[in-house]
């Protein structure tokens, strides 16, 4: 099994935000020679997470961020992180900080409408996203 790890970076332009990075991913897992495995999409941040959605309409991620945010606001009352972004931390725990995609004949093995997202819940920043590809 071969085992390669490159990493890239996403700028965020709004405190939450969710960036298609699905092109980025399929760079890596194209050069790395894998025609059959996975590739782990990993993001090492506390306020940020990583998921898979629809892509091909806009307002998707929109009402994916509306959502959350109804879920956990971010003025809630009670929170006692002192950075003040416990909305961040929760959103980034829901969602998750990483996503594992099949690969078939050297491409990502995503359904029709599919993408993968980088979600921002606290920014603007500069973050790094890792990929791992496994395989043959």
């Amino acid at each position: 099994m071969k085992i390669i790890q490159q990493q890239f970076s996403v700028s965020t332009k709004t405190r939450c935000q969710m960036v298609d990075i699905t092109g980025q991913v399929q760079s890596i897992v194209g050069e790395s020679g894998i025609t059959e495995g996975d590739a782990i999409v990993f993001c090492p941040h506390t306020t940020a997470g990583i998921t898979i959605n629809e892509n091909a309409d806009r307002s998707v991620p929109h009402d994916i961020l509306l959502a959350l945010e109804k879920i956990v606001p971010e003025h809630q009352a009670g929170f006692q992180h002192i950075e003040g972004n416990s909305d961040a931390h929760v959103k980034s725990s829901i969602v998750g900080c990483s996503e594992q995609v099949l690969i078939a004949n050297g491409s990502l093995n995503l359904g029709t409408w599919q993408g993968i997202f980088f979600c921002e819940f606290d920014g603007p920043r500069n973050r790094r996203v890792f990929v791992q590809v496994r395989g043959q």
